[in-house]
């Protein structure tokens, strides 16, 4: 157990002690958010927020991971890949909101490009790593062979959960607060599955899926120790830098893990802001008419009256129920619980 609370606590330190470091830096380089002018009135104070701040959480997630590790394997390469290189997009995007004073950064093609790029990366690693294949767990069901359709299936669930990752980030501490339990989730799972395997004897299976361990409860510890900077009210924003690398590094611990189907459980709140916008869409260029009050999903509850911090512990008190709810189901799969 002592895997997944050292490095916890390491990311959480390390971002606590960044935060006072890099915010002024932020705001030196006058790297301020340009709200919306079609979001909620509420939220045009909050113009010129520093942003950007996710690189906080992600050097401090990065480095407890990469040292607490205790050995540089391909799987926690793969994380810090799939991670860094989501974050990549997300500073590109950030950067040239702020160069151009305007709310919107790299265009939705550039965007999509990038992140089906990244994706394919890693259904490719995963499909041709022996220790995770074209398998995926399924409950009741166990281990289901996708086959050739594995590729292209979890390309679209990556790009899909870093998506949703990216609409939650709304408002203050919401998509930080939901990543922390969705990271510990993965996190505990993957501790979970390194037992079992260690106890059949597969020990190159179990170093594994104990660095995915560690590196989920370090993304935890990181996105925790950032809460204090990003909690109502915000100090500072994780910017698409944060909310895209955030993406990254859960869909890293799915895929590994051959959980995949545990992200629109854990993760069902990132869920929700995908498909709110999905209805809110067709809707409109269908009938003319709004479902909700304002997409995504949270901005529908603000503009019914709930304050922002109301919202944000909604959210929370779901997710840990979803999570519960997701660990549970792990246990209904043969081989992966006790």
């Amino acid at each position: 157990m002592s895997m997944l609370i050292w490095p916890l606590v390491a990311a959480f330190c390390i971002a606590l002690c960044l935060g006072p470091v890099f915010l002024p830096i932020l705001r030196k380089l006058k790297f301020g958010q340009t709200v919306r002018d079609d979001g909620p009135a509420s939220h045009l104070i909050k113009s010129g927020t520093p942003t950007m701040g996710g690189v906080v959480f992600l050097v401090a997630g990065l480095a407890a991971a990469a040292i607490l590790g205790g050995r540089l394997s391909m799987w926690m390469i793969v994380c810090l890949a799939t991670t860094a290189g989501y974050a990549l997009i997300g500073f590109l995007d950030d950067y040239i909101k702020i160069v151009k004073h305007r709310s919107l950064g790299l265009r939705a093609y550039q965007k999509i490009i990038g992140q089906v790029a990244f994706s394919f990366l890693l259904a490719w690693y995963a499909a041709n790593d022996p220790s995770v294949g074209t398998k995926l767990y399924v409950p009741f069901l166990g281990l289901m062979d996708f086959g050739w359709f594995y590729i292209p299936f979890t390309m679209f669930i990556v790009v899909g959960m870093t998506n949703s990752v990216n609409l939650t980030d709304g408002l203050d501490g919401l998509a930080s607060g939901v990543s922390v339990m969705c990271c510990a989730t993965f996190a505990f799972v993957a501790f979970t599955m390194a037992a079992n395997a260690q106890a059949a004897g597969l020990s190159g299976q179990a170093e594994n899926l104990r660095d995915l361990a560690v590196f989920g409860s370090a993304m935890a510890g990181g996105c925790l120790g950032f809460l204090k900077m990003n909690a109502h009210p915000a100090r500072v924003f994780m910017g698409d830098t944060g909310s895209l690398g955030l993406g990254g590094a859960i869909s890293a611990l799915a895929v590994l893990s051959r959980m995949q189907y545990l992200l629109p459980i854990a993760g069902g709140m990132f869920i929700a802001s995908t498909i709110s916008v999905i209805i809110q869409v067709i809707s409109y260029k269908t009938r003319k008419k709004r479902v909700f009050r304002m997409a995504p999903l949270h901005h529908h509850f603000e503009l019914g009256g709930m304050h922002e911090t109301q919202v944000v512990s909604m959210y929370y008190a779901i997710t840990v129920g979803l999570c519960i709810l997701g660990l549970l189901s792990v246990y209904t799969i043969g081989g992966i619980g006790a």
